[in-house]
């Protein structure tokens, strides 16, 4: 129906079980990249008609069989599903796969644009092939997150072939070899159960030193009681992105909150995005989802809470001002194992852990460095504004999966356009105005069936230009 209004263009089909995982798109070169199961294709957005370049990059012959032995699913596990794909240069695009649960990372050079039918095409550089451990899952069913800033990689992924230990990592993808760090392993009180939902660098302030990569995700809380239940909190935590200052070894300056190891203490702090009480009650939930405008200040977020008297979706919104205002407020403090959490009341070290790197700031002071073991999470949480969502959807068959937000300024207000993805394969398009009141009004414009068999929205790119 949609193709026959004319309303939209089919570009690629997901035909021979491709799945599609993984998109990219350049809005000055008029190019969408998309990683599917053992290929790598790249649509030409002013040509629809023209045939995709494709690159076939499929897992070994070993690989499989490794996969196949270990119990894994021929069709829908032991492929190359590419699963990251991140503008490094103008030139080439990194891109990572679980090659058939031997996650494997490589660059693609594209090939020369409007240079006519002889140019070369993109092509996959082989000499640039290494281990993926670290920036992309094993499986291409984990949720992860993967962010690409200044020649290094953020990711939050699995490190293991069962997926049962999960960490952040920050990997140097320039050099020969893997150089990276990560948060430390089998600490529960640092990371525990996380499924990680993504990652924005998000500037603080006009100093460049203070640029941070604020990463959301959500875990099995720790704060409950020995005999209470546990349930999962929706969390924001930030790393600074300045490690290496004046001269000095790369790893070894302070970021936010918990430790990395592997090349020094880098903290790395987080709080309830949600606020306490609210949680999520059912692990297989999907949560959290977030989307930061491009000013920052604000972000906005589905939730899908459940419970046995309510299962909907919701959508709030966030001030990155009462994000940072609660990483600057107090810390969390635990005495001991038969302990509640509490505000902690003692002497916080200068300079304060999660200062960036600068001239005045000395990151290997031991203060600093040590207090993050006994103090990983901050105690305030942050509200969504109101202190209620802009949208709720009860009652109806299908939850909120992705969104994308874009803002349009007028004179004295500014309109957001909501596009939310369902998991029955909807997009609904919605209009919210904020004016000189606080007040929201929220206006349902459109909805989308995107798909003849119900499936879900997996992925959405915004393109301002059409």
């Amino acid at each position: 129906d949609l193709l026959k209004s004319n309303s939209s263009r089919l570009l690629l089909a997901s035909g021979d079980g491709l799945d599609f995982q993984a998109l990219l798109v350049d809005e000055d070169r008029a190019w969408l990249m998309v990683g599917a199961k053992n290929h790598i294709f790249l649509l030409h957005l002013d040509h629809p008609t023209r045939e995709p370049e494709k690159i076939f990059w499929p897992a070994s012959r070993e690989q499989v069989e490794h996969c196949q032995l270990a119990g894994k699913n021929m069709e829908t596990d032991c492929a190359n599903f590419i699963r990251l794909l991140q503008p490094f240069n103008r030139t080439h695009v990194f891109a990572c796969g679980t090659g058939s649960y031997q996650p494997v990372c490589a660059f693609i050079q594209l090939g020369a644009r409007g240079k006519g039918p002889g140019a070369p095409p993109m092509r996959l550089v082989t000499h640039s092939l290494e281990s993926g451990r670290g920036r992309c899952p094993y499986s291409p069913h984990e949720p992860f997150t993967g962010l690409l800033v200044d020649g290094e990689l953020y990711s939050g992924t699995s490190s293991d072939f069962m997926g049962s230990s999960a960490a952040f990592f920050r990997t140097w993808i320039h050099g020969a070899e893997q150089s990276y760090i990560r948060t430390e392993q089998n600490q529960d009180h640092w990371l525990h159960e996380p499924t990680f939902v993504s990652a924005y660098a998000i500037p603080d302030t006009y100093n460049p030193h203070d640029d941070k990569v604020y990463i959301f995700f959500r875990e099995t809380a720790m704060e409950a009681g020995q005999w209470e239940r546990r349930h999962i909190h929706a969390r924001v935590a930030r790393v600074c992105k300045v490690i290496c200052l004046m001269g000095s070894p790369a790893g070894e300056k302070g970021r936010t909150g918990t430790q990395l190891a592997e090349k020094g203490h880098q903290p790395f702090t987080a709080f309830p995005a949600a606020g306490s009480p609210a949680h999520l009650a059912d692990k297989g939930q999907h949560g959290l989802r977030v989307m930061v405008p491009q000013a920052g200040s604000d972000m906005t977020a589905p939730l899908s809470p459940c419970s046995g008297v309510f299962s909907g979706s919701a959508v709030c919104i966030y001030s990155m001002a009462a994000v940072r205002a609660a990483f600057s407020g107090p810390f969390a403090h635990k005495e001991g194992f038969d302990y509640r959490w509490v505000e902690y009341k003692g002497r916080v070290p200068y300079p304060r852990p999660g200062t960036c790197p600068s001239e005045t700031y000395d990151p290997l002071l031991q203060s600093t460095k040590d207090f993050p073991d006994e103090a990983q999470l901050m105690w305030d949480p942050v509200y969504p504004q109101g202190r209620q969502p802009i949208l709720v959807r009860v009652n109806v068959p299908y939850r909120l999966r992705r969104l994308l937000v874009h803002r349009l300024e007028m004179e004295n207000r500014h309109y957001d356009m909501l596009f939310l993805g369902t998991d029955d394969g909807k997009i609904l398009k919605m209009g919210m105005a904020s004016g000189l009141s606080r007040s929201t009004e929220v206006i349902s414009l459109e909805e989308i069936s995107v798909t003849k068999v119900p499936s879900p929205i997996l992925d959405m790119k915004f393109s301002a230009k059409r």
